[in-house]
């Protein structure tokens, strides 16, 4: 048994943080859909060292998941959860069922925008306005807050940013790094599918980023050339399947004519069997 709370009702968890705050007390919200890892953990530390309340919540988004994708099989682990929260200094777990998350006549759609119409979401388009109704009715329940957000799902980071931004949202966005294996691999709950085999390929992703990132601080200047060097490295060192390595300008996703100072980021995905991986990293030249 834990010293966490578990609220799975909306008015349970809006009057608890009311009285929180009434008090001056400020909260921390971390949006996760539960199988808590590492990188979780770490957001989970970020929020509890910046807040007075930390609230984790744990709910599997059926909206974000599209008819062929992984909703009944997403891996789920309750009370490994639960002792992730405890160990990092959560204090409410908000554990709502889809009723409670997506009440008749239901929350409306959220207009995701320009970011959110490339790469992840032109692989999976309905993803992100999945994410987006998910995301924006927490931020309805839980009410002024920080929440914290990995760079492991930049593009995910940056949809949410602007939805707070062209919704006027109270809330605060605070992306943390990407927590990563000894050998490079980005953290992801569905690292869990991956065979034993293409777990010792998987690292590629990583080398992959840190091969393009090279380049950049070499002072290569030519995105082309620099997503070219990231796709040979993955196709030579995996069975899996390259859905994109990319450059592009972290602020509009778009890739940009030519590397400037200012830097860029390194976006890479691939399917690897059941397992479709996604991985970033900041690049800026020396």
């Amino acid at each position: 048994m834990t010293g966490v709370e578990v609220v799975e009702t909306v008015e349970g968890l809006r009057s608890r943080l009311d009285a929180e705050r009434a008090t001056g007390r400020r909260v921390g919200l971390v949006p996760t859909m539960g199988f808590l890892h590492a990188g979780h953990a770490s957001l989970i530390d970020a929020a509890a060292a910046d807040n007075d309340v930390t609230v984790v919540s744990v709910f599997v988004n059926p909206l974000q998941f599209a008819s062929d994708e992984d909703l009944a099989d997403y891996p789920r682990d309750p009370e490994a959860d639960m002792e992730v929260c405890w160990l990092h200094g959560a204090d409410l777990v908000f554990a709502p069922s889809v009723a409670q998350m997506y009440p008749e006549p239901g929350v409306p759609d959220i207009e995701v925008g320009d970011l959110a119409s490339s790469f992840e979401g032109a692989s999976r388009p309905t993803h992100f306005g999945g994410v987006a109704r998910a995301v924006s009715r927490l931020f309805d329940i839980v009410g002024t807050c920080r929440t914290y957000f990995g760079e492991k799902d930049f593009q995910q980071l940056a949809v949410v940013r602007q939805m707070v931004a062209d919704y006027n949202i109270p809330v605060e966005v605070v992306g943390c790094p990407t927590v990563r294996e000894h050998d490079g691999l980005a953290l992801s709950s569905r690292n869990a599918y991956l065979t034993a085999a293409e777990r010792r390929e998987a690292p590629v992703l990583c080398r992959a980023l840190m091969v393009g990132a090279a380049a950049v601080a070499g002072g290569e200047t030519n995105p082309d050339t620099v997503s070219m060097l990231m796709a040979e490295m993955v196709g030579s060192a995996t069975t899996g399947e390259l859905d994109y390595a990319a450059v592009i300008d972290p602020d509009t996703f778009e890739a940009p004519p030519r590397i400037a100072r200012a830097g860029v980021r390194l976006l890479v995905a691939c399917r690897f069997g059941r397992a479709r991986l996604i991985d970033n990293m900041a690049a800026v030249p020396a």
